[in-house]
């Protein structure tokens, strides 16, 4: 069985794989809504892999205010933007499910 330590590894190494992909769709000429599910995904396994390497149960929900919350509630001196927690909330759903959702490559970071 794999510790602690190993768990947030592999969390980590997801994030750093969308946070990647997040930033090769911004630099190029999209597919932004791409861009937009994959930042939103960065930062929500960016959280559970820290959720991970404190020993606590990984949720399954995408609400990034809810991971953060558990975050803060466990390190003294955790800071994150909420705002730009705020705006990346969305993409996790409305990127894959709203036919209509195709922003520009401002709109998600």
């Amino acid at each position: 069985m794999k510790n602690q330590r190993d768990l947030a590894t592999g969390w980590f190494r997801k994030a750093n794989s969308d946070l990647t992909t997040a930033q090769l769709m911004l630099a190029s000429d999209g597919p932004y809504d791409t861009a937009c599910y994959h930042a939103q995904q960065a930062a929500e396994t960016y959280l559970k892999g820290f959720l991970a390497f404190k020993g606590i149960a990984i949720p399954r929900i995408h609400d990034l205010l809810e991971l953060n919350q558990l975050c803060e509630g466990i390190a003294d001196s955790w800071q994150v933007n909420v705002d730009s927690l705020a705006k990346l909330m969305p993409y996790a759903v409305e990127s894959r499910y709203d036919l209509e959702f195709f922003p520009d490559s401002g709109n998600c970071i």
